[in-house]
C-alpha cells in the first residue's frame, strides 16, 4: 500500500510536469518493452541466469555476461526498458533446478538439470511444453512460486526506475495461441502499479479476456496496454476477419481492442512483419528479415492475417463494414532476447536463447565441419522419425531440404539484429512515454538508432522544412505520427524527415507507404520515394530514387564511406488523393547496405557465407501511420 501511495503521489507530480511541457518539446527516447530473464521458463532452460536487475543494468550501460561466458554491452544506454518474461509458469524452472524444493523432485526437473548440450536442452523445453499447452494434467505448477518471481520483477522496475534519466516498466508476456503454435503473444506493459499476479494463458488462451482483465484493473486505477508481437509467425491469426473464436467483428471489438491494443512490435529478432514479397509484389524493400515459420516449429505461417501492412489495409475494410477499425495501431520495435540483453547491432550479434545459438556455427553462418555435418545429418534424420511418432498438437516438423548443406540448418538462421522502441516524449518518465504510447507517438527501427518525424495535414507549406520553428508549427498546422486526419475534400500534405544513427550507415531514401480502399470496398497500398540521397529528385513515373551506389564489400564488410545522406526531408502532397477515400499513411527510412550478422559471422569464423542467407542488410526505421478519415 505504500508504494501505490508513493506512486499516486509521484504521478501526480510527474503529471503536473508533462501537462506544462509543449508537443514541440518532446523529445526522441530509445527503448526495449521485450526482454526476458532467467524468470522465462524457455529462457532458463537455454542457459540464462541475468535476473531482472542484470537486464536493467545492462540497459543502463553497464556489462552483464552471456550465458556461454562473454560479456555483453551497449555502446550507449537505453532510455527506457520493461523486462517481460513470460507470465506462464513464471520462477518455475529455476525452482525446478533446486532438487531440494518440491518443484524440483518433480520427473520432469531432472532431464532439465542435466541437460548440457544443445539437443539435450531442446528436448528438456520440449518435454515441458504439454505443461505449457495444457495439454496433460498439471500438477507441476505453483502460483506461490510465480507470485515470488512477479514480485521480483515488480521490485526491480521499482528499483530502476529513475524519472528523467532512465524509466523502468513493470510488464509481462501474455502467450496466447490458438490450439497449437499459432502465435498471438503479447507483451503487457504497466503505466504505474501492477496487480498481485500477472494473467498467462492458463487461465485463458483468448486475448479478448485479457483485455477484459485489463479493463478491469484500469477501473481500479492500474492503466496498461498490451503489444502484439511476431504477427509473422501467428498462422493468419494475429490480423484475422474474425474474433478469436470465430465470431464477426463489431464495434464492441474494436474499441476494446484499440482501448488495450494501441501498438504493434513490427519489428524483433525473429523476424519483421511490416509485409512480404507475396502481399506487396510492387514494394521491392518487401523481403526484409522475413522470419516464414510458426513460433517453435518448421511449419510454413500463413501470409494472410499476419503481416502489419495487410491489417492496416483489413481495418480499412471492417470500418466500412461498420465495425470500426480494429487494426488502427501505432509501431514499435524489440529485441524479444532470452539472455536479458538485446543484441541491436549487425555486427555484435548473440541472436537470443542462450546456449543454443551462441556462436556463427550455430546459428548456421559459418560453416561445418566433416564430423558436425554427420551429426547434423543424424539430428535430422532422428526428428524427422521422433515427428511422426507424436500426436499432430506436438509436432513441430521438420526443415525442407538443406539449400546449403554444409551449414547448420536451424530456425534462429533466419533471426535477426533487431528491433529497437522509439517514442516521442516530453520527458524521461513513465507517465510521459507511456502517454506517447497511447497516442501512438510511435517509431520502430531494426536496430540502429535512426530518428524519424512524421506530419499531415492540409495547411502544412513546403517553406516550413527551412524554419527553425518547424516542429512547433507542424504541431500547429497539422497531426503528428499517430493520428487521424479528418479530410478537407483536397490532398492531404505531409511533412517527413529521418535523421540518421552516427554508428550506422548513412541513410539512402525516404519512403511514404499508402494505403487506401477505394468506392468498391477493395484496399489499395502504394509506396513513394519522397527524398533521395545526393539530392536527386525521385522519378516521377516510377515514384523511385535512382540508385545510389552504395556498395558493401563482404570480404571484409567495408562500405562506400562518401556515399548516402545524415538527414532526409521532404514535403509531399498525396498525388493520387480521391475524395471519400479513407487512408493511412507511414514513413520508412532506408539505410544504405552493409554487412548483415551472417556475413560477420562468417568474416569472424574464416568460413565461406551461407549461400542461403542474406549477406548484407539495409536497416530501417518506421513511423506509425497518420490514418485520413473522411
Amino acid at each position: 500500500m505504500k508504494r501505490m501511495i508513493l506512486s499516486a503521489v509521484i504521478g501526480l507530480t510527474l503529471a503536473a510536469g508533462v501537462a506544462q511541457a509543449e508537443p514541440k518539446d518532446r523529445e526522441a527516447l530509445f527503448g526495449e518493452t521485450h526482454v526476458h530473464t532467467k524468470l522465462s521458463f524457455d529462457a532458463y532452460i537455454f542457459g540464462n541466469r541475468n535476473s531482472p536487475d542484470d537486464s536493467y543494468r545492462y540497459a543502463k550501460g553497464e556489462a552483464i555476461k552471456h550465458p556461454s561466458g562473454f560479456e555483453m554491452k551497449l555502446p550507449q544506454p537505453l532510455d527506457f526498458q520493461a523486462v517481460t518474461d513470460h507470465a506462464v509458469y513464471l520462477g518455475m524452472v529455476p525452482a525446478m533446478f533446486d532438487a531440494t524444493s518440491t518443484a524440483g523432485s518433480h520427473p520432469s526437473a531432472v532431464a532439465l538439470r542435466t541437460a548440457k548440450t544443445a539437443s539435450e536442452r531442446r528436448s528438456a523445453f520440449g518435454a515441458l511444453l504439454p505443461y505449457i499447452g495444457q495439454q496433460i494434467e498439471d500438477d507441476l505448477l505453483d502460483m506461490d512460486i510465480v507470485r515470488s518471481a512477479w514480485v521480483e520483477v515488480i521490485d526491480a522496475a521499482e528499483q530502476h526506475n529513475e524519472p528523467g534519466r532512465f524509466t523502468a516498466f513493470i510488464g509481462y508476456e501474455y502467450t496466447s495461441s490458438q490450439d497449437t503454435f499459432e502465435n498471438l503473444h503479447r507483451n503487457v506493459i504497466f503505466e504505474g502499479d501492477a496487480p498481485d499476479e500477472p494473467y498467462s494463458r492458463l487461465l485463458s488462451k483468448n486475448p479478448e479476456n485479457l483485455w477484459r482483465w485489463m479493463d478491469n484493473l484500469r477501473e481500479q486505477g492500474m492503466d496498461s496496454l498490451a503489444i502484439p508481437h511476431n504477427s509473422n509467425g501467428s498462422d493468419g491469426f494475429m490480423f484475422a476477419n474474425t474474433t478469436y473464436d470465430g465470431a464477426p467483428i463489431d464495434k464492441a471489438y474494436t474499441a476494446m481492442r484499440m482501448r488495450n491494443e494501441p501498438l504493434v512490435e513490427i519489428s524483433q529478432v525473429k523476424g519483421t512483419s511490416e509485409t512480404h514479397p507475396l502481399l506487396s509484389p510492387n514494394d521491392e524493400f518487401a523481403g526484409f528479415e522475413i522470419m516464414p515459420y510458426q513460433i517453435a516449429t518448421w511449419h510454413d505461417s500463413r501470409l494472410d492475417g499476419s503481416y502489419v501492412r495487410q491489417a492496416y489495409q483489413r481495418g480499412l475494410a471492417l470500418q466500412r463494414g461498420g465495425a470500426g477499425n480494429p487494426y488502427k495501431f501505432g509501431l514499435i520495435g524489440a529485441s524479444d532476447t532470452h539472455v536479458g540483453a538485446g543484441a541491436f547491432s549487425e555486427n555484435n550479434y548473440w541472436s537470443k536463447i542462450g546456449m543454443v545459438d551462441y556462436t556463427g556455427t550455430l546459428r548456421g553462418a559459418v560453416a561445418l565441419r566433416w564430423h558436425q555435418r554427420l551429426g547434423a545429418q543424424i539430428f535430422r534424420l532422428s526428428n524427422m522419425w521422433h515427428q511422426a511418432q507424436v500426436d499432430t498438437i506436438a509436432n513441430t516438423g521438420v526443415p525442407k531440404e538443406n539449400p546449403a548443406i554444409n551449414h547448420l540448418q536451424m530456425q534462429w538462421s533466419s533471426w535477426g539484429a533487431s528491433g529497437l522502441a522509439g517514442v516521442w516524449a516530453e520527458d524521461n518518465t513513465r507517465e510521459a512515454i507511456f502517454a506517447a504510447m497511447r497516442r501512438k507517438e510511435t517509431f520502430a527501427t531494426s536496430g540502429p538508432r535512426m530518428r524519424v518525424r512524421f506530419f499531415g495535414g492540409h495547411y502544412l507549406k513546403r517553406d516550413m522544412l527551412h524554419d527553425p520553428n518547424l516542429v512547433e508549427l507542424a504541431y500547429e498546422k497539422g497531426v503528428p505520427m499517430g493520428a487521424d486526419l479528418l479530410s478537407k475534400g483536397t490532398a492531404p500534405t505531409f511533412l517527413a524527415w529521418v535523421t540518421r544513427d552516427g554508428r550506422s550507415a548513412p541513410l539512402q531514401r525516404l519512403q511514404i507507404i499508402k494505403g487506401w480502399i477505394d468506392a468498391s470496398g477493395e484496399t489499395h497500398e502504394r509506396v513513394y520515394d519522397i527524398a533521395c540521397a545526393g539530392g536527386v529528385k525521385p522519378n516521377r513515373d516510377t515514384n523511385r530514387c535512382p540508385d545510389n551506389n552504395a556498395a558493401v564489400d563482404v570480404s571484409d564488410c567495408s562500405i562506400t564511406a562518401d556515399t548516402g545522406a545524415n538527414e532526409l526531408k521532404a514535403y509531399w502532397r498525396d498525388p493520387d488523393f480521391r475524395k471519400k477515400q479513407n487512408a493511412f499513411y507511414y514513413v520508412r527510412g532506408i539505410e544504405n547496405p552493409t554487412c548483415r550478422w551472417s556475413s560477420w559471422d562468417a568474416l569472424r569464423g574464416n568460413s565461406h557465407p551461407n549461400p542461403s542467407l542474406a549477406k548484407t542488410i539495409q536497416e530501417r526505421v518506421w513511423s506509425s501511420p497518420i490514418w485520413l478519415e473522411h
